[in-house]
């Protein structure tokens, strides 16, 4: 076993922990991270997961304070997602919790921890409520808000001259979220809609409605397996001819499973594997080393919510003093692996937004690649809502 997969083990094995919370001293941090990590979109946390482990393998003692990691599965099930969100924060007493994956879940979660007094930091998750009228001010986003990576898709379908587009996404709060946000920059005609059950794994009654009405394209919001099999069955019914566009439907925790029937598709995103930086070359190339896979934007704005948090810490000189600690977060003292990142006033981040399109790289494996910039420096729309408490 290497030190990376040993220093892995021994975090991952803290989910173990059972018991009431032991007192920290002033120089201890304790850090929930909560994640699906069984069933179908387990794919999604563990990448979630691993981003942030790498970090902090990576980092040492964050914050310069001596770490403990608990991590806990939310199984994608809210209820169980909301009793283990209060055992972290009320039994282990952890200072900061990082997590989910699932919008769901973060509506769960988020008065449980907040209402604690603790810090909850979404590494994916970022509804539309949270970024207006109900934003909390202990909670940071290091993902995007919900909707901006489906505007990048509706801009480049308004750019292209699209008319009359499909829309397909899951009945959920992500998944209204994702249309919303294509029509915010798309202004064509919807062919249809459909809005089907979250987890859902046969698509031919809806592929059989779009090879009837042949939009000018297809937009889809399908995270994990929903997007695997979308894919697959989407080439299968030869509806290739017609342009797929989407966002978390084709990307490095799918393609893996999609491969060949996801060459070409586009998507939007805050980033890819290929994006020059010199601190994404490195994330990319550790990654890789330490788990054996290409990253997917799940790892990585994990990874930057590890380096988030330990420039924070620095900066407020721990968890003493809670209002110094959100200023020093809110000041986003890290240098992300995008590049430009700053915080809105609601805590959601400003950055650029991606084309992406799938590849097979040289050496077989299939990742996005960066087409061109679509959105630079941008917030999002809600901010203007957020009163800050």
């Amino acid at each position: 076993m290497t030190h990376s997969r040993k220093f892995l083990a021994l975090l991952a094995a803290t989910t173990c922990l059972a018991g009431p919370a032991v007192a920290q001293s002033e120089d201890s941090l304790k850090i929930g991270l909560i994640f699906t990590l069984s069933g179908p979109a387990a794919v999604l946390g563990e990448m979630g997961r691993d981003g942030f482990l790498l970090a902090a393998e990576q980092i040492g003692e964050i914050g310069g304070m001596k770490t403990e990691i608990v991590v806990v599965d939310d199984e994608q099930k809210p209820d169980i997602a909301a009793n283990k969100a209060r055992e972290l924060v009320e039994r282990d007493g952890v200072d900061i919790v990082v997590g989910p994956i699932f919008s769901n879940i973060l509506g769960a979660i988020m008065k449980p921890v907040t209402d604690s007094g603790a810090i909850l930091i979404s590494p994916n998750a970022g509804t539309s409520n949270y970024a207006g009228a109900e934003c909390n001010r202990n909670f940071f986003v290091t993902s995007y808000q919900n909707d901006q990576m489906h505007e990048v898709m509706g801009a480049y379908a308004q750019e292209q001259g699209y008319s009359n587009v499909f829309l397909l996404a899951p009945n959920y709060q992500a998944g209204k979220d994702s249309l919303a946000g294509f029509r915010n920059s798309y202004k064509g005609d919807v062919a249809g809609e459909i809005f089907t059950q979250l987890g859902q794994l046969d698509y031919s009654a809806e592929l059989a409605q779009i090879a009837a009405m042949q939009p000018d394209a297809v937009f889809a919001f399908m995270p994990g397996g929903m997007g695997v099999n979308l894919v697959k069955q989407y080439r299968q019914a030869g509806l290739e001819t017609i342009p797929f566009l989407s966002a978390f439907t084709v990307d490095e925790s799918t393609l893996p499973a999609q491969q060949d029937a996801a060459l070409g598709f586009l998507a939007g995103s805050n980033w890819a594997p290929d994006l020059d930086t010199p601190e994404n070359k490195a994330f990319v190339e550790a990654y890789e080393a330490t788990y054996g896979k290409v990253p997917a934007t799940y790892a990585m704005q994990a990874f930057d919510a590890a380096h988030l948090i330990d420039g924070a810490l620095r900066e407020a000189g721990g968890t003493g003093d809670k209002d110094a600690l959100i200023a020093a977060l809110e000041s986003a003292p890290f240098t992300s692996v995008r590049g430009d990142f700053s915080f809105g006033t609601n805590h959601y981040p400003i950055q650029d937004f991606y084309l992406t399109q799938v590849v097979q790289r040289e050496d077989g494996k299939f990742a996005t690649s960066i087409v061109k910039k679509i959105f630079d420096d941008y917030a999002d729309n809600y901010v203007a809502d957020c009163t800050m408490n």
